[in-house]
């Protein structure tokens, strides 16, 4: 199991997003992060007063997938989200080796199902939580 993470520009995240369902990954969490860097365009930057710091706005993305999605789900993110810009974002991807299904108690592999063998818009018993 692998989780890919992704810090991505907020006005590029439904764009991501689109392009992931297109391909069948549906389950993913969305947070809304401020990403503290320096070499920026002004333009590109907010001002925070709790942080004391310029800031910028960006979205982490999660998604927890089988270990032959990963690269898959990289690239889509890559090219999807890819301004030319600095200040684009960053993608990573770690294995993970426990993961348990609060909702059914499931643990290990068979917890992570074949996102990709799902379609877009199939009716899920608890889509709330992807199963």
């Amino acid at each position: 199991m692998k989780e890919v993470k992704a810090y991505i520009r907020r006005n590029m995240i439904d764009h991501v997003i689109r392009a992931l369902e297109q391909e069948g990954f549906t389950d993913m969490t969305l947070v809304d992060v401020k990403g503290i860097t320096v070499g920026l365009k002004p333009e590109d930057y907010h001002y925070s007063l709790e942080l004391a710091e310029k800031y910028m706005n960006v979205v982490k993305l999660e998604i927890v997938c089988r270990d032959q999605d990963a690269a898959r789900i990289l690239e889509i993110i890559q090219t999807t989200a890819h301004t030319g810009k600095k200040g684009d974002g960053l993608v990573l991807s770690r294995r993970w080796s426990v993961l348990s299904r609060l909702s059914v108690g499931s643990h290990g592999r068979t917890t992570i199902r074949n996102q990709r063998g799902i379609k877009p818009g199939k009716k899920r018993a608890y889509p709330e939580w992807g199963v």
